[in-house]
């Protein structure tokens, strides 16, 4: 295999952030986060998985889609420029599997092209996990603690220095300023948790009207915090805001932000109607969303099993309980 040490690996790193915009995890306040960084000093190494997801790399909570300038009767339109290239370090493979599954969504046809700009200037490079953490249950949804299979380069620490797998012809040629070695052996593998059983796509729309669902709900306070630490899930709302306006002139700019469906306004139509008014009918589309329309859809999971959610529920809504549930109800 081969390896590097940690303080070729610091060196490299530091190029990189000289070079383009380097995200890594960050202690923020002890709070550690996916954050730019200025070089490998800010970096932290040990943690488990960082507070929020790395989404916000490709898919920012709010982005600017387009500028609108109207000079008297003359309109004109105008995207954002391509940004700079950017380099996300220290991804765990399930934040890796969580970017694929946005990928599933955004850059099939019609083409998402603010996400696409944005995705094709982004190189990944995974930090396999040691262990699976507490809440973890990322091997259910077809990952693992070191599963390669999303990220360009992948790392595992291996007694004090790193094993480095090229995995595309991108994090090849990223690898080309890094100071590697051959050694014999293998990276360790990680110990693994007991995995919990998914149901099959097929079974799910016969519970599509349990009253299970709005028991569930009557714990659920709709604060959306699910949605906003998932890796996956991609709700969003669109707004014009007045950046400028003058005799003759006024720009607007186009915002898309983060947006989640178990709030009681999303999907409200211009006329007051709410195709989903019960917190039941919400929470149970969440559901449907990850483990049967996605599948239906883009043949794709919504879940990659961190564990964020379980975590951050105010009242104890836990996925893996309902995933349990479920099968039972299906037995």
């Amino acid at each position: 295999m081969k390896v590097t040490t940690k303080g070729a690996l610091n060196a490299w790193l530091d190029h990189l952030a000289s070079e383009s915009v380097l995200i890594a995890p960050r202690n923020v306040d002890g709070i550690v986060l996916y954050q730019p960084v200025t070089g490998s000093a800010e970096i932290t190494f040990e943690y488990t998985r960082p507070k929020m997801s790395a989404k916000e790399a490709v898919f920012p909570s709010t982005d600017r889609l387009v500028s609108i300038e109207k000079h008297n009767k003359e309109m004109t339109l105008a995207e954002p420029a391509a940004g700079k290239k950017q380099v996300v370090f220290g991804l765990r493979p399930c934040d890796a599997q969580g970017i694929a599954v946005l990928d599933a969504v955004f850059l099939k046809e019609p083409l998402d092209a603010s996400y696409a700009r944005r995705r094709e200037a982004t190189t990944l490079i995974g930090l396999a996990c040691p262990q699976m953490w507490e809440g973890c249950f990322c091997t259910s949804m077809g990952g693992a603690p070191n599963d390669p299979s999303h990220v360009d380069v992948l790392l595992t620490a291996v007694e004090g220095e790193y094993a480095v797998n090229a995995v595309t012809e991108k994090g090849q040629a990223l690898l080309a300023g890094l100071e590697l070695k051959e050694t014999a052996g293998e990276p360790p593998q990680p110990p693994l948790n007991p995995t919990e059983s998914v149901l099959a796509p097929g079974q799910w729309p016969q519970h599509f009207n349990d009253q299970y669902w709005s028991l569930l709900a009557e714990r659920c306070i709709g604060c959306r915090i699910c949605a906003y630490v998932c890796p996956t899930c991609r709700c969003f709302d669109v707004r014009d805001e007045v950046v400028e306006r003058r005799t003759g002139y006024s720009q607007h700019d186009r915002l898309r932000c983060w947006d989640s469906c178990t709030g009681p306004n999303y999907r409200v139509t211009a006329g007051g109607h709410n195709p989903r008014p019960a917190k039941g009918q919400r929470l149970r589309n969440r559901f449907f969303c990850k483990f049967y329309y996605m599948m239906q859809d883009y043949a794709s999971i919504g879940c990659v099993g961190c564990g964020r959610c379980i975590e951050a529920c105010p009242v104890n809504i836990d996925i893996v309980e309902m995933l349990r549930d479920v099968g039972k109800m299906t037995r």
